[in-house]
């Protein structure tokens, strides 16, 4: 897990479970980001998250090791990013999501903390119910901010929803990511680690015993989705942004999640 050092404060640091999946990791062939991009981009994608404890997460590695291949930068496997949520002060977006409403968006700026690139990423929900991504360059400098470009850019895309609300960062998240594309499917997976979740006042919440893995394919299960399938294990509803700002935040409504707070945060 040697290789570049990361260019900004703030990467995660290593966690145990971080450590523990870092032998799996290295049995992978490599891949080049570029390779990653041309191979599978998927801005517009079905997701499938799963919450997994360290013995199916190096399971499920194993049974992906002859079809897939990870992202490797440098020798590097496990990448830190920062992502700063942007909504309105009555958290539409938020609210959105919580209700189930069929017009959900989700806006943010991710840092990319191993190199210091940042963009500003605009989320929706297509027709049929399929994440739809846009996303452009972003001030590094100005990553928990939206200057007036950046703001019209967001608004080009999302202004009916927003109508005159002005919008302001309302939650961090910061955490290690690897990923792997399965090179049959071209979908892609990724496992975080270390998930910190914190509000503007300092105040932040933890996930540091389980691996949230995410596929991400052009619409049907893969060959992940199914092993996860046939080992029992179902998709859960959580969205970092989501469940973080309910913990920290336990008066917003939070039915949707109810069961992964409960059964995973404690809430």
């Amino acid at each position: 897990m040697s290789g570049l050092a990361p260019v900004l404060p703030g990467r995660p640091v290593p966690s145990a479970l971080a450590q523990r999946l870092a032998p799996a990791l290295d049995r992978f062939a490599p891949i080049s980001l570029d390779e990653l991009v041309a191979a599978a981009s998927l801005q517009t994608r079905t997701d499938r998250k799963y919450l997994l404890d360290p013995r199916a997460s190096e399971r499920l590695l194993g049974a992906m090791e002859d079809r897939a291949v990870v992202l490797d930068t440098g020798g590097r496997r496990a990448f830190g990013y920062e992502s700063v949520y942007v909504d309105t002060p009555d958290l539409l977006a938020y609210r959105a999501a919580a209700h189930g409403r069929r017009r959900r968006f989700k806006v943010r700026t991710r840092t990319y903390l191993d190199t210091g690139e940042c963009v500003l990423e605009v989320k929706t929900q297509g027709g049929r119910g399929e994440t739809v991504k846009e996303r452009r360059p972003h001030p590094l400098a100005d990553r928990d901010a939206l200057p007036p470009d950046a703001e019209r850019f967001v608004r080009t895309r999302v202004g009916p929803l927003l109508g005159d609300a002005p919008l302001r960062p309302v939650l961090t998240t910061t955490y290690a990511r690897s990923t792997l594309l399965d090179r049959e499917a071209g979908a892609r997976l990724t496992c975080d680690v270390g998930l910190v979740c914190t509000g503007p006042d300092g105040d932040a919440v933890v996930l540091d015993d389980h691996v949230l893995v995410e596929t991400k394919s052009a619409g049907a299960p893969g060959a992940a989705d199914r092993w996860l399938w046939s080992a029992g294990v179902r998709p859960v509803t959580i969205s970092k942004y989501c469940v973080g700002l309910a913990c920290l935040r336990p008066e917003l409504p939070a039915n949707r999640w109810h069961r992964t707070l409960r059964r995973y945060f404690g809430r």
